[in-house]
C-alpha cells in the first residue's frame, strides 16, 4: 500500500541537524561508484537506469536541492513529473549502494533524513538506530532506454517489509515484482526536484561530498 509522507523544510532541517551527530557505519567500496560529488554549484550522484539496471549519474543544482526549504520545484504540476524510486536497505546489506551511511554518510544532504524515516516507521526491519542503516539506491527512468523520464522527479521511498525479503533491486521490473509479493512498500515523499543525467566522467571530476 502506498502511503503519503510529507516533508517540510523545518522537519528536514531539524532531522539532518540531529542526525549528523551520529557515527557513520558504512564504508565505500571501490567496485561501484557511491556518494555525492560536488561540481561547482551542483551535486552529482549515481543512480540506476530502471529499465536496464545500468549505472547513470544525476546532477542537481545546489539551489534546487530536494530537501531545501527554498526548493521552488515542489509545487510543479504533478502530471509533468517522473518517479524517482529511492530503495532503502536495512542493516546487514552487503552491497555497495548509491549512497552509503547515514550520519552523515557520503550523501550528507539527505541520507540521514531517509534513515530516520526508515527506523521510525519500519523499526522491525531497519532497527531503531538511523546510523545503522547502510544506505540506499536511486532508480530512475531514462528516455533513451524507454523509461519514464522528465526533468522534474517525484521521490518515492521504498522500504522492505522483512529482512528475508531483501534483495538488490536495480530495475523497475524487480521493484514491481517486490511490490506484488508484498516485499516492499512505498511512501510518496511529497518531494519534487530537478536533476539532469550527466556522464561518468563529470561525476568522477567532482569532489566527494562526504
Amino acid at each position: 500500500m502506498l502511503r503519503s509522507f510529507k516533508f517540510s523544510g523545518r522537519l528536514t532541517t531539524v532531522g539532518v541537524a540531529a542526525l549528523v551527530t551520529l557515527l557513520p557505519v558504512a564504508a565505500r567500496a571501490d567496485s561501484l561508484p557511491s556518494g555525492e560529488r560536488v561540481a561547482g554549484h551542483a551535486v552529482i550522484e549515481p543512480a540506476y537506469d530502471d529499465s536496464t539496471g545500468n549505472l547513470v549519474y544525476l546532477l542537481t543544482p545546489s539551489r534546487l536541492a530536494p530537501l531545501s526549504p527554498n526548493n521552488p520545484i515542489n509545487n510543479v504540476n504533478p502530471h509533468a513529473v517522473a518517479p524517482l524510486y529511492l530503495v532503502v536497505y536495512p542493516p546487514g546489506t552487503p552491497w555497495t549502494l548509491n549512497c552509503m551511511g547515514a550520519s552523515p554518510g557520503n550523501c550528507p544532504d539527505h541520507a540521514g533524513v531517509i534513515a530516520n524515516i526508515a527506523t521510525t516507521n519500519f523499526s522491525g526491519v531497519y532497527g531503531v538506530t538511523p546510523a545503522a542503516v547502510p544506505g540506499h539506491d536511486h532508480l530512475v527512468g531514462i528516455a533513451k532506454t524507454g523509461g519514464d523520464f522528465n526533468v522534474p522527479w517525484r521521490v518515492f521511498l521504498e522500504f522492505f517489509t522483512s529482512t528475508s525479503a531483501v534483495t538488490h533491486i536495480t530495475t523497475l521490473a524487480q521493484l514491481q515484482a517486490a511490490w506484488n509479493r508484498g516485499d516492499v512498500v512505498g511512501i510518496d515523499s511529497g518531494i519534487t526536484f530537478v536533476c539532469a543525467v550527466v556522464s561518468r566522467s563529470a561525476y568522477l571530476a567532482g569532489t566527494p561530498a562526504g
